[in-house]
């Protein structure tokens, strides 16, 4: 299918996007659970503060709380819950960051590639003019990942990572777990107080009892803004999961309305499949097709919901019968 030269005219207009070193990778990415890591001086910081964070928390939580106690099956269960939780958070973690959120192959906005999509009239397809690649409907880019990501709801520096299609259940399950582990770290903290004002100081923990208030307090203080912070984000994943509705497009409250996809069949495609306990396990993959479709890189006139406005020029040509646009976006 031959295309008029004048409709790649945004892409001439700027030659050194077809050269082959910014657009020779190929058409689609590795499978879902491809090894990903970014490279960004700040999120790599956060990450490792995190982690600090929690190691804190369970270094407290065992040799200042548990360990000194003479309850035996109070530190064994306590111990047993908090280490699971504290484990399932930092695999969440660790799934969120180095898995890709869902990157649009980068440099696949050549000729040869939108001719073989074979578009109609009427079509479009939009190319980011950052990365040199087609943006699949939904898809935004990201300045510190420098890709375009699929469904990408916002860039968390926490996790060192675009949260998108493809690890938005990590980064729900680490706000899950880490707002667990917050509270019941709290509730052990409170429970420690009352047993130490009712005991001898010296005889609740193997610490001085200066350094065991000070520990304690910043323990409270740590899990008390962990609990604040993290309930909060899981509950706008939640809500952005339910209602199948990004923090970008909320923020953008685009003016034209868009198809929204159901609620439980927005949240099976999140956390892959049908309720389960896998729902809850950092270990497994949510539902996503191995090759993304090409139809999902190509949207008609009438559909469009994206906040690129058309030139007049653009609009005449869409009104063309046998026009094919590329449009930067």
């Amino acid at each position: 299918m031959l295309i008029p030269t004048h409709h790649f005219r945004d892409i001439e207009r700027k030659p050194e996007y077809l050269q082959p070193e910014k657009c020779v990778p190929p058409p689609y990415p590795g499978p879902v659970g491809t090894m990903w890591f970014i490279r960004d001086s700040c999120g790599i910081a956060c990450a490792i503060v995190t982690w600090f964070l929690v190691l804190y928390a369970e270094f407290v939580v065992l040799f200042v709380m548990l360990i000194p106690s003479r309850d035996y099956v109070y530190s064994i269960i306590n111990g047993i819950v908090f280490n699971l939780l504290a484990f399932l958070a930092l695999a969440s973690h660790c799934r969120a960051m180095l898995t890709d959120p869902g990157a649009v192959p980068k440099g696949n906005a050549t000729k040869e590639f939108i001719e073989s999509l074979q578009l109609k009239p009427g079509q479009v397809v939009y190319k980011c003019p950052k990365c040199c690649s087609i943006k699949p409907d939904r898809a935004h880019h990201c300045s510190v990942c420098k890709r375009c990501i699929r469904k990408m709801d916002h860039h968390c520096p926490w996790v060192n990572n675009c949260v998108g299609e493809n690890n938005q259940k990590y980064f729900v399950l680490f706000t899950m777990y880490i707002a667990l582990i917050s509270l019941h770290a709290l509730i052990m903290v409170g429970f420690h107080f009352l047993h130490c004002f009712e005991e001898d100081w010296t005889k609740c923990s193997s610490f001085s009892p200066p350094t065991t208030v000070i520990l304690l307090i910043l323990l409270c203080f740590e899990a008390l803004l962990f609990l604040i912070f993290t309930s909060v984000m899981f509950g706008t994943q939640v809500h952005s999961i339910c209602t199948d509705e990004t923090t970008i497009e909320r923020l953008k409250r685009k003016d034209q309305p868009r198809e929204h996809t159901a609620s439980w069949r927005s949240v099976k495609e999140i956390f892959g499949g049908d309720f389960s306990l896998n729902w809850f396990n950092p270990f497994s993959r949510p539902w996503q097709p191995e090759t993304p479709s090409d139809k999902d890189l190509v949207r008609q006139v009438s559909s469009l919901s994206d906040s690129t406005e058309t030139t007049e020029e653009q609009s005449e040509e869409i009104k063309d019968e046998d026009s094919i646009e590329v449009i930067d976006e």
